[in-house]
């Protein structure tokens, strides 16, 4: 059994689901938007309600991010990180297969951390859960142990960690940029290509949660959204991705991608994977950090 590239298909993923080496997470989280403020909640109720069979839930903001960082979505430490993936089962030879609910942000970030602490044999499920359900492929609802199956074909049971499982982190450089590597570029002090993953209008200031709004200077606007299909959520083919990517593919500098936490600059990230850039930081403290800092320059084009 092997995963070839970032993604990995539906037909692929229902082929080896029952393999004992693969291990299936469940990204997913939530926005909640409440008295003009945008705040970020467990999808874990959404993953008891209908999951792949087999999955496992995953908490990016508790287990798999420093909730004790100053900003949402923190990346964790190694120790946390390891951890958390033995806690799931995984290990030197587990395959990890990531998904989400959503339009693969989520399934993205995490696959980039597995990255960056040296697990390499990790994949994001293509459309995610939106892709299998349309292909009326079973879902399971429920917590621990064996639940419930709807849809073709039999239930499976969760798999559950071993206690020897240890996951054992190797951090990797050049997966991350902080914000003296972002300042160097707006400055012109260092030569990169900013790419904000943010929708438009949040891009341009005319919305947007934060009190200071508007993007980096100098940076260029491909939402996530839009690289997806609107009815799967699974990504745009090659041909699709070059046109929106086709100026920063021009250039020949390396490339930072950002957006409100790191989430959706995940998905920047993975598309260029599928196109070859190997290039490619994500700035962790993206506009959290930047708009944070008052003497940190933003740009409204509203």
């Amino acid at each position: 059994m092997t995963a070839h590239g970032p993604l990995v298909t539906t037909d692929w993923l229902a082929e080896n689901l029952h393999d004992p080496a693969v291990v299936v997470l469940d990204a997913t989280v939530l926005p909640v938007v409440a008295d003009g403020s945008l705040t970020w909640g467990s999808g874990r109720a959404q993953f008891e309600d209908a999951h792949i069979p087999g999955a496992l839930f995953a908490d990016i903001i508790e287990e798999f991010s420093d909730p004790t960082g100053e900003f949402a979505f923190t990346r964790p430490g190694a120790a946390q990180f390891a951890a958390a993936a033995s806690a799931h089962g995984i290990g030197a030879d587990t395959t990890v297969v990531v998904s989400d609910a959503s339009v693969g942000n989520w399934a993205a970030r995490l696959w980039w951390l597995f990255r960056s602490f040296g697990h390499e044999s990790v994949v994001v499920l293509d459309g995610g859960l939106t892709k299998w359900r349309s292909e009326g492929r079973q879902v399971e609802s429920g917590g621990a142990g064996v639940v419930s199956g709807v849809g073709t074909g039999e239930p499976v049971a969760r798999k559950r960690a071993a206690p020897s499982t240890v996951f054992v982190p190797a951090q990797r450089s050049g997966f991350w940029a902080d914000m003296s590597d972002v300042r160097a570029v707006v400055d012109g002090h260092a030569q990169a290509t900013l790419i904000c993953g943010l929708a438009p209008a949040e891009f341009s200031g005319a919305s947007g949660f934060r009190a200071r709004r508007g993007h980096i200077p100098g940076s260029v606007n491909i939402p996530a959204g839009r690289l997806v299909s609107r009815e799967t959520n699974a990504f745009l083919p090659p041909e699709g991705l070059r046109i929106l990517f086709a100026d920063t593919l021009a250039s020949p500098d390396p490339i930072i991608t950002y957006c409100g936490g790191g989430i959706a600059a995940a998905s920047d990230a993975l598309a260029l994977a599928l196109l070859g850039r190997d290039d490619v930081r994500i700035y962790d403290g993206s506009l959290n950090e930047w708009a944070a800092d008052a003497d940190a320059p933003l740009v409204v084009t509203a």
